[in-house]
């Protein structure tokens, strides 16, 4: 029986990188279902503690925490704002965490992200691997893809072969772990 993981880029434009990043990853991915959601789609009044007290926790941020538990693995791509996460994730994460400390639930875990830039995303993606490890999450594989205009198309996914090279060991060492888990 496959394996079946969580996959979606960690924003909410409609025109994101990281949604189009993560979409593809998750193509690559080898005996697995995929259950590719849109954060468009658990939108919630922003996180307040009087909110919580006063209107409980959204069934959103229930529905986005009952796909984590139903998965075997997690893959999310990063999009950066000013060096952290898109306020879209950060909703969705803060009401999601309300429910339970070990909020990734020990799955294993691929992480990404990507940027027209160089550093490809590196600062969030070092927080989110930071954040990921006090968060439950179980092992986790990460990719940075910079430049990602000149590096990506739809088509192809990753044309820049020493890129695609490590992201493909990524994968196989993400594809272990997923087979690992009972």
């Amino acid at each position: 029986m496959p394996k079946n993981i969580l996959a979606f880029g960690a924003s909410n434009s409609s025109k994101s990188i990281n949604k189009r990043l993560a979409k593809w990853a998750s193509s690559q991915i080898e005996n697995v279902e995929v259950n590719l959601i849109d954060l468009n789609d658990f939108e919630m009044a922003i996180y307040s503690m009087d909110r919580e007290e006063n209107s409980g926790i959204p069934d959103k941020a229930k529905r986005f925490r009952e796909l984590i538990n139903s998965s075997d693995g997690l893959l999310i791509s990063f999009a950066e704002h000013n060096g952290g996460f898109s306020t879209a994730f950060k909703n969705v994460f803060d009401w999601a965490s309300r429910l339970g400390k070990d909020l990734w639930d020990n799955k294993p875990t691929m992480l990404m992200a990507t940027s027209p830039g160089k550093r490809g995303g590196m600062s969030v993606l070092n927080s989110a691997v930071s954040r990921f490890n006090f968060m439950g999450a179980g092992e986790i594989i990460s990719f940075s893809l910079p430049l990602f205009n000149n590096n990506f198309n739809d088509q192809n996914g990753i044309i820049n072969q020493e890129l695609l090279s490590l992201f493909n060991d990524q994968c196989r060492a993400f594809e272990k772990l997923l087979s690992a888990k009972s």
